[in-house]
């Protein structure tokens, strides 16, 4: 059987990634440790996994450990698309600079 996160938590991580300025990322991980979900980088990616086309939440600014895009039914080449359109540079391997480009929130703000 299936189990499905509730509403709540989804709610929690698109809050968090509806944060991440334009021209920055996160990771999964990040996102969950943000959330208050430390652990479960997985349901961040199901969580944005679930949005609806057409969403305000900004889920291509959310990027695996390494700083690439993670491979998901055809989406990686629109991510990346809407991330260079932001200003983000990708490498030779496809990848992001996480010191360059890493959103790094400030505590406080995260709390209001």
């Amino acid at each position: 059987m299936k189990s499905v996160a509730p509403k709540g938590l989804h709610r929690g991580i698109h809050d968090v990634v509806s944060r991440i300025p334009r021209g920055r990322v996160a990771t999964y991980g990040q996102i969950a440790r943000l959330a208050g979900l430390p652990g479960q980088a997985r349901l961040v990616g199901y969580a944005l996994h679930a949005l609806p086309a057409g969403t305000p939440v900004p889920w291509q600014r959310v990027v695996n450990a390494q700083g690439a895009i993670s491979v998901r039914s055809g989406h990686e080449t629109n991510q990346r698309r809407l991330l260079e359109r932001e200003g983000v540079r990708f490498d030779s391997r496809g990848r992001i600079s996480l010191a360059s480009f890493q959103w790094r929130p400030k505590r406080s703000r995260l709390l209001t």
